[in-house]
């Protein structure tokens, strides 16, 4: 099979032109021998100091002896005029030989001063397996480098009568250099991070499918799942299991915007809450009203703690989110809320606990474990068993990356002081924006808690607005959150959720014990493509030594 670059093309997906390109891209990869490269531009974006410099060209094949065919794909209808062929464009009609001499020329120009005014053998090629063109003599481009619809099932052939197989030559080299390193090869960051959010769904989705699979009577199961393992669609597909059995379904996880993410995904009916949401409102169906000027939340748990549900309250199925972080005494009261005969549903990580409280006692129930992330891509997931070394009981040398992605490892900004942390991370934002990311798909997130970040104090990074939860709620209670295009959170908010691009700041620690590094390894797991940490000098010193 010949090489392909970029790689990762096999596990993305897409409609329109990019579909018909990759089927040809697939078909190239499994005919032409191994000895020939080829380079794509499918899903990627070409640039070089802003400029697109591939012009229409869709791909570049090289012969082992140093010959380069490029080939432009025109999938649909083309026109074919006394001018030559033309191809419409957003209502625009564009001629096709001349943007194919214009790429060619360009191409031809950046090449001279990197191989030293070696001559190189170039060819181009037109492909529109849709269409059968009806006067080649006129097409403007030599009839026997047009492959259409007639001549598709030939193409493999018709590119090595082009680029024989000859003896190596020192100037391919040359040319895949050229190709991979000046023409920098970016992902284009929109389509790879919406087919990485579908690859992690269908990959961790097997947890979900297993998991469902288990019997056991009572049914107490315990799934003990690290991030990215599929913990999130296990909850959502029991949830809606339940809801299209006509039962009744609890979803409980310990903080609010998890909650509020989760009801996002799932059908109405059951009941999805937080699980102090859930003591005010068992709290106040008692007829009490909860004291916000004193500590109401011990006033409801405590409430909670003896209260005895009635048969109508209870549900058919009870899933408790985030289980590492909740009191022992929580697990036996929402139990009190599950019918006699009805499932309980217990996912947590333990290297995701963030409060200090004891564990429950699970010891006789049935467990799953899985130590394999699919969300985070293998050189993220790498660069965070370097950066963090958890205590032997941890085991987070065992945690697996099963994502087909690669990505890049965490980038580490240093910061001096308040003012520098403020530049370092609006830097951490603008590298984002050059590798392609949009400005939805960054998710700013901070080491500290709400009140104690500094960035929380901002509606404004620069040119860059923040989008932050104002602590309200719409009448539909939905979290309110302002005007912003780069959304702002913490650490301990943001835990359940994910973004392509984290850019994980106001990281600052005295000592990196194993409390610290459970809250860096929830931070560094939410991010499904890229990774930027904003570190104090002596903590950056520190993480760089560890490993």
């Amino acid at each position: 099979m010949a090489t392909i670059s970029p790689e990762g093309w096999r596990e993305l997906k897409a409609t329109g032109a990019a579909a018909r390109e990759l089927e040809t891209l697939s078909l190239l990869a499994d005919t032409l021998p191994d000895d020939y490269r080829i380079y794509h531009g499918v899903h990627w974006t070409r640039v070089n100091h802003g400029y697109q410099i591939w012009g229409e060209i869709d791909f570049a094949i090289l012969s082992p002896s140093g010959k380069l065919l490029l080939i432009e794909q025109k999938s649909g209808f083309l026109s074919e005029t006394a001018d030559g062929l033309y191809k419409l464009y957003n209502k625009q009609q564009k001629s096709v030989p001349a943007q194919m001499a214009r790429s060619l020329t360009e191409l031809v120009t950046r090449l001279k001063p990197y191989t030293k005014e070696e001559h190189i053998d170039i060819s181009t090629l037109l492909y529109c397996p849709d269409y059968t063109v009806q006067n080649p003599g006129t097409a403007g481009i030599a009839p026997e480098r047009i492959v259409d619809s007639s001549k598709r099932e030939h193409l493999p052939q018709i590119i090595q009568g082009i680029l024989p197989l000859e003896a190596a030559q020192p100037i391919a080299e040359q040319l895949h250099n050229f190709l991979c390193d000046i023409l920098q090869l970016t992902p284009d960051a929109n389509a790879y991070a919406g087919q990485a959010r579908l690859l992690y769904t269908r990959l961790s989705g097997g947890l979900a499918e297993w998991a469902r699979k288990v019997e056991c009577n009572p049914f107490r199961l315990r799934v003990i799942g690290t991030a990215g393992s599929g913990k999130t669609q296990l909850a959502i597909n029991i949830f809606r299991d339940a809801i299209a059995q006509y039962k009744h379904p609890l979803y409980v996880c310990y903080n609010r915007p998890l909650a509020d993410h989760f009801s996002r995904a799932v059908p109405a009916g059951g009941l999805v809450t937080s699980y102090h949401q859930l003591c005010n409102r068992i709290f106040q169906q008692a007829g009490h009203t909860p004291d916000f000027s004193k500590d109401a939340f011990a006033q409801m748990t405590a409430f909670m703690d003896a209260y005895a549900p009635t048969d109508a309250e209870k549900f058919d199925e009870v899933i408790i989110d985030e289980g590492q972080d909740f009191h022992p005494q929580w697990k036996d009261n929402l139990l009190k809320f599950l019918k006699p005969d009805g499932k309980f549903w217990w996912l947590e990580d333990p290297l995701q606990k963030l409060y200090q409280n004891e564990n429950a006692d699970l010891s006789d129930w049935v467990t799953l474990r899985s130590e394999t992330n699919y969300r985070t891509p293998r050189d993220v997931m790498q660069g965070i068993r370097e950066i963090l070394t958890l205590p032997e009981s941890v085991q987070i040398k065992n945690l697996q990356s099963g994502s087909p992605l690669v990505g890049a490892s965490p980038e580490i900004y240093q910061y001096k002081d308040d003012k520098d942390l403020l530049e370092k991370t609006k830097k951490a934002i603008t590298e984002c924006l050059k590798q392609g990311y949009t400005r939805d798909m960054i998710a700013v997130i901070s080491f500290r808690g709400m009140e104690k970040s500094l960035l929380s104090k901002f509606d404004k990074l620069g040119n860059f607005s923040l989008r932050k939860f104002t602590g309200q709620y719409d009448l539909l209670s939905n979290p309110v959150f302002t005007e912003g295009d780069v959304l702002f959170d913490t650490v301990y908010r943001f835990k359940g959720q994910s973004a392509p691009c984290i850019i994980f700041t106001e990281i600052d620690f005295d000592e990196l014990d194993e409390q610290t590094m459970r809250k860096l390894f929830v931070g560094m797991t939410r991010a499904t493509m890229s990774l930027g940490l904003v570190v104090s000098g002596k903590s950056a010193i520190t993480l760089t030594n560890q490993g």
